[in-house]
């Protein structure tokens, strides 16, 4: 995932497509788990997607939901409270030296926690900016269903590429759009968005394409001769698998 800038992208060194596995494996010591995250790795992943939320005392708690089962809302707790598998984001890029990582900051409006200054963004931003190496190599890239989440990134970090989430029903040229307008690096649309079109305007434009929860092989194989960059998948070694055998090579792509 090598971008050049906020926009551009030289996929010249990159395999067909990239795998990432979906908060690691899930499998073993759990989702978003640093064994989950080695597992990943381990099963042929190339990186992985996780995801981050904010701890009451300002630490980056890499966990989905907004709610720790037993423990009420994680942003609530302090580091101190957190169970032993809920890991913090500097210790998962550690375990996840040698790939890719996607870090999805969480900062739903309705949900616990809400923080409208997207102080969590920002903290990202700055943690990520303090790997320039990774950044340099593509390996580090920061994705938000939320625009706002987003621009607080590019503000406080520009050297930090973004990818803007979004669901299928959404109007997929209207959000490449908002993404070219607003120096985005990539657009991270769930997979049954994707058509050929998409991949060919999104990559006139500078961007990446990177799509998830794609679990089926076939799927992958498909999504990888229209173009995508990446694909996020719960099903690391089956995905690699197959696209390592039926994904035309990058030149051969639609």
């Amino acid at each position: 995932m090598r971008v050049l800038g906020k926009q551009g992208f030289d996929a010249s060194n990159l395999p067909p497509v990239l795998v990432l596995g979906h908060r690691g494996t899930g499998a073993g010591e759990g989702e978003n788990t640093l064994g989950g995250f080695t597992e990943a790795l381990r099963g042929g992943a190339d990186g992985v997607e996780l995801d981050v939320r904010r701890t009451a005392d300002g630490a980056l708690a890499v966990h989905h939901d907004a709610v720790v089962a037993g423990l009420g809302p994680l942003a609530g707790l302090r580091v101190r409270d957190l169970p032993p598998h809920v890991p913090l984001l500097e210790a998962a890029l550690d375990a996840c030296a040698s790939g890719v990582v996607n870090v999805e900051v969480k900062n739903g409006p309705h949900e616990p926690g809400f923080d409208p200054d997207e102080l969590t963004a920002r903290e990202v931003a700055a943690l990520l900016a303090a790997r320039p190496d990774r950044l340099a190599a593509g390996a580090l890239i920061v994705s938000s269903f939320t625009p706002a989440t987003l621009d607080a990134v590019v503000a406080t970090a520009p050297e930090v590429p973004v990818g803007l989430l979004t669901v299928p029903a959404f109007d997929q040229q209207q959000a490449l759009g908002l993404a070219v307008e607003r120096g985005y690096a990539a657009l991270h649309p769930h997979h049954e968005a994707v058509t050929e079109a998409l991949a060919r305007a999104v990559h006139a434009a500078g961007l990446l394409l990177n799509t998830w929860t794609v679990n089926e092989p076939e799927r992958a194989v498909w999504l990888a001769a229209c173009g995508v960059d990446a694909v996020i998948t719960d099903r690391v070694a089956d995905v690699t698998a197959a696209v390592d055998a039926g994904a035309p090579a990058r030149g051969e792509r639609r």
